[in-house]
Parts: C-alpha cells; structure tokens; sequence
C-alpha cells in the first residue's frame, strides 16, 4: 500500500519561503514522476509541478514558473517543492502525488497525500 506523507508547511508571508517535503512508501517511483498539486479554498484542486525521479525532467505551472523549484531524492523515493516569493494567491492545501501521469492536456496521479496547509500573508 503506497503512503505518501508530507511535511513543511506553515504561514509566512509574502515574498517569504517554504520547503514542502513528501515521502514515498510501499513502493518505488525510480521509473515514474511525483508530483505536487494545490487546492485553494472553494476552487479546484490543481497541478502545481511533477519531476521524473530517474531523470531530471521538470514540468510546472505557469503560475507558479520561476518561482518554484521541484527535485526528488531517487535513493530516498522523496520529492520536495521549494516555494520562493510566495503570493497570497498561492494559500491552499498541498498534496503530494505518486505516480503522477500527464494524460495529453493534464496532469493526474494514482495515489495522495493528505495535504498540508500553506497560508500565505499579504
């Protein structure tokens, strides 16, 4: 059964930093991506990054390009998101997402996470 737990997140405020952690248990994602996706309150739940863990591609979002990093830890099975100059916009529930598949025109993914809040001040 493949668990994936999350940690890192917190309040800062605006134009702060916050590091997201997730690790991956039950199995090994050495040949698939993980990936990070974001539910803000009343909106749905959206793709934020995805990074191949055998390699070093990289997808993301637009909104958050630039500003965001995804890496993972292949001898660890853990991926982490490092969110630079945070907007409030970016305040939502963050889900970490094993294997995470791009079907064409979006992202989706197998297994979750429970999420951890990132509350950003203005």
């Amino acid at each position: 059964q493949v668990q994936l737990v999350e940690s890192g997140g917190g309040l800062v405020q605006a134009g702060g930093s916050l590091r997201l952690s997730c690790a991956a248990s039950g199995r090994t994602f050495s040949s698939y991506f993980m990936g990070w996706f974001r539910q803000a309150p009343g909106k749905e739940r959206e793709f934020v990054a995805a990074v191949h863990l055998s390699g070093r591609h990289t997808d993301y979002a637009d909104s958050v390009k630039g500003r965001f990093t995804i890496s993972g830890d292949n001898a660890k099975n853990t991926v982490y998101l490092q969110m630079n100059s945070l907007k409030s916009e970016d305040t939502a529930v963050y889900y970490c997402a094993a294997p995470t598949y791009y079907r064409g025109s979006y992202w989706t993914a197998d297994n979750w996470g429970q999420g951890t809040q990132v509350t950003v001040s203005s």
